[in-house]
């Protein structure tokens, strides 16, 4: 459920009532409340396999798209028992920052990662200046695996 869904309720009732797992995207406006929320009414829909994303919310900052709710991911997995998966692509808006702020989740121990990949990013039909070629992803997998090693996590 992409972020500019996540208040639609008669998305969330249907998901609630399907069988395939969701994957529930925080709003860039949106509260830990609000977002536990939602993912409470799939829930409460029948739905058992729903996973946070956390993408990055909106700040005062102007110089990347969105700030990247480390503290809220950290109350995530106090609070619930869902699987986090945190995009750091769509928070930073820029390849440049990808990286970093993906050895970051992994060192909380996220369960999993959504970075944008292109073969061509700078003829992407969309999110070109965020998306790593195929070369930095690699670069990028090989710098995370002792990162998870060190908290007791692999990387599948």
């Amino acid at each position: 459920i992409g972020a500019k869904s996540m208040y639609d309720h008669g998305i969330l009732k249907k998901c609630g009532k399907a069988k395939q797992p969701v994957l529930l995207k925080r709003g860039f406006g949106t509260t830990l409340q609000e977002f536990v929320q939602a993912a409470e009414f799939i829930l409460s829909g029948g739905n058992q396999n729903v996973m946070l994303c956390e993408r990055g919310i909106r700040t005062f900052e102007t110089k990347t798209r969105f700030t990247l709710d480390l503290c809220g991911v950290s109350y995530l997995k106090e609070h619930t028992n869902l699987p986090l998966v945190l995009d750091p692509s769509h928070a930073m808006g820029y390849a440049y920052g990808v990286a970093d702020l993906s050895r970051a989740c992994v060192a909380m121990g996220v369960d999993g990662l959504l970075v944008e990949v292109h073969p061509n990013p700078a003829v992407a039909k969309s999110d070109a200046s965020q998306q790593l070629n195929h070369e930095q992803f690699k670069d990028l997998l090989e710098t995370l695996r002792p990162v998870a090693k060190a908290i007791g996590r692999n990387i599948i």
